[in-house]
């Protein structure tokens, strides 16, 4: 399947319906009056969060939706049925955008959680309620209020608890595929990955977290160069970073270029724990000590052979067991 994260969509709310002119026309009822109703209200159209949907693909092939209009208002001060509601269903971590403004409309991360985008119009008045003792037999009504429309550009931003972060041909989908079940194509050449790609970690003693795979960074990405700075996104709302670096590839300036980048394009991530990792140990002499990254301790992993996956693995239960202890 397709991985879209953003995309642009045209809502159009149902419009009210019209309110009715009538009068009672009944037997041995001489002055019966106005009883036109009022027209029924349209329908609006909600967004809602779906833990089944993975992607935003749907709107990229539809990109106009409509709720139903509110039907008129009858006589005997019957009211219009109201117009169905319009629901779509979105991805968890969908941000909501109005394009013409650029107001952010809602953040859409629990699953269920509903957000109205567009309501309907309300629906016009009958004759029944313009009545007075100057006018008892008004002939007037209104017509149903036009429903919202507007354009929105909806985000989505991956509910990851870790993400790998590194340049092509880093290692990062072989260390996705290693520690989950997830089956990324993966090549020897750069920028295999296209798209980010999940999988969930198992941590033993009934822990588990969900990992991403974030394709294709390189330096000026957090400018817009490349492929990485489409889906620099996704990073900002994991709890622990995984820097990637390839052991034989001048880890330590690799290490700085991606730390820029990353700060670069958000600040929230400055503060964020993180972990090293020193892919390709096996492509390493054994007899050299390996590359050395100030202020941090690296950890010594082979994707291809195994060797420092389990403390790895041990590396990230240890880090979300301290989170939690600070929450």
């Amino acid at each position: 399947m397709r991985f879209v994260d953003q995309v642009i969509i045209v809502l159009e709310a149902g419009n009210g319906g019209r309110g009715c002119i009538s009068f009672r026309r009944e037997a041995y009822v001489p002055f019966g009056g106005p009883d036109g109703g009022d027209g029924g209200a349209g329908g609006s159209i909600v967004l809602v969060a779906d833990a089944n949907v993975g992607t935003l693909l749907d709107y990229r092939y539809r990109r106009r939706y409509h709720a139903q209009d509110g039907a008129a208002g009858e006589g005997s001060n019957r009211t219009g049925r109201g117009g169905a509601d319009t629901v779509l269903k979105v991805p968890q971590g969908t941000l909501v955008y109005d394009d013409a403004t650029g107001e952010q409309l809602g953040d859409l991360v629990e699953s269920g959680t509903r957000l109205a985008v567009a309501r309907g119009g309300i629906g016009g008045r009958g004759n029944y309620r313009f009545r007075s003792p100057s006018n008892q037999a008004p002939r007037r009504a209104d017509a149903g209020r036009p429903g919202e429309r507007r354009r929105l550009r909806l985000e989505l931003k991956l509910l990851a608890d870790v993400g790998l972060v590194g340049f092509p041909n880093a290692g990062k989908s072989t260390l996705l595929s290693r520690l989950t079940s997830a089956r990324p194509k993966i090549a020897d050449y750069p920028f295999t990955t296209l798209t980010p790609n999940l999988g969930i970690v198992d941590l033993g003693d009934y822990m588990s977290c969900t990992m991403a795979d974030i394709p294709g960074l390189i330096e000026g990405a957090s400018e817009g160069k490349g492929l990485g700075h489409a889906f620099l996104r996704h990073i900002e709302r994991t709890r622990l970073l995984i820097f990637v670096l390839d052991v034989t590839d001048e880890p330590a300036g690799r290490y700085r270029a991606l730390c820029r980048e990353v700060e670069t394009y958000t600040q929230s991530l400055v503060a964020a724990p993180r972990l090293v990792c020193l892919n390709k140990i096996d492509l390493w002499p054994a007899e050299d000590p390996l590359p050395v990254i100030p202020g941090e301790i690296a950890l010594p992993i082979s994707c291809v052979t195994g060797a420092g996956l389990p403390a790895l693995r041990s590396a990230i239960k240890a880090a979300f067991a301290a989170r939690r202890q600070q929450a």
